[in-house]
């Protein structure tokens, strides 16, 4: 007799892990039995007219498996972690309804962290205190300002680059406003936002066991998408006239040094040295992220048959078996 369903099952891992093939993977093997629904857990694939940067699954992939969350937002606007759980909430239950399974894939996981334990409502945007964050930080520079951070918010701080000025000011602002670090609204739990959507047990990821495998990944992909006219897609963003490097959309990984350079910040020729240096960098946050996450079940994405263990995986869990 086959288990009962997983109400749902999230697939996470650091940049260029081959999330988006596992996905589709998963959903070929659970069909025709049980249909699957893919929500994206991903902080940039929700901006429209940013597609190569993001590695966006093309046209083909989307009409393969409904997809959502995906092209939501015009990348003037911002999204945040609370809207997403407010609508993965949403869709889960009417994914369910319809009789199929939401399979949640991403990177973001600040995104996961708030769906699987809640979040409190962190203060919004003071443009005053933004302004004179900006100031300081001309003064004492970002280095500077993430000592600051340490003092008043040592476990963000401990988190964050030096140079992640972007992170660095919101933790900042969020003192300032509320007079509580950061840290504090990431670990409010579900009593504070509602009932746990998500069952932890059903979180599969997707972790290298050699970093240098994922690394090469790194620096191919980024080859690729410059190849495949992202510095382009980038100069489109900027004649639009109304977007700016300081926008959550624009200081994604690889958006942010195409940006730059082409402001002539650095040369041109070290975009794709930059470029990549920086998805290592993120890739090296989440995997912390996800080794501080409990009941994960990691699949080593660099083993020859990943993708069989993670299809067997799901199999057993939402079906109660492996073949």
């Amino acid at each position: 007799m086959s288990a009962e369903p997983s109400p749902a099952i999230a697939l996470a891992g650091p940049t260029a892990s081959g999330k988006t093939a596992a996905a589709f993977a998963i959903a070929e093997a659970l069909a025709p039995a049980l249909p699957v629904e893919i929500i994206s857990v991903d902080s940039a694939l929700v901006y429209r007219g940013m597609d190569i940067g993001t590695a966006k699954p093309t046209r083909e992939e989307l009409s393969r498996v409904p997809h959502h969350l995906i092209d939501i937002r015009d990348p003037l606007q911002a999204y945040s972690a609370a809207e997403f759980v407010h609508d993965a909430t949403r869709l889960m239950a009417e994914i369910r309804a319809r009789g199929a399974l939401p399979l949640l894939v991403g990177g973001t996981m600040l995104y996961f962290k708030a769906l699987f334990d809640g979040i409190d409502d962190m203060p919004a945007a003071d443009a005053a205190v933004r302004a004179r964050l900006e100031e300081q930080a001309k003064t004492i520079g970002w280095a500077g300002m993430h000592a600051e951070l340490a003092r008043v918010d040592p476990t963000t701080a401990a988190r964050l680059a030096p140079g992640d000025s972007q992170r660095i000011q919101r933790a900042l602002e969020v003192w300032h406003v509320s007079g509580k670090p950061l840290s504090s609204f990431h670990t409010i739990k579900t009593e504070a936002a509602g009932a746990r959507p998500l069952s932890v047990a059903s979180l599969f990821s997707l972790e290298p066991q050699d970093r240098a495998w994922l690394h090469q990944r790194i620096a191919q992909r980024f080859h690729a998408m410059l190849a495949a006219g992202f510095l382009d897609e980038v100069l489109r963003l900027r004649a639009r006239g109304d977007l700016h490097a300081d926008l959550p959309s624009m200081r994604c990984v690889g958006y942010r040094q195409a940006w730059e350079s082409l402001d002539g910040l650095y040369p041109m020729a070290s975009l794709p040295e930059r470029g990549i240096a920086a998805t290592r960098q993120l890739a090296k946050r989440q995997v912390t992220w996800l080794r501080g996450m409990p009941g994960r079940q990691p699949i080593a994405c660099d083993a020859p048959d990943a993708t069989a263990q993670l299809v067997r995986a799901v199999r057993e869990r939402v079906l109660g078996k492996s073949i």
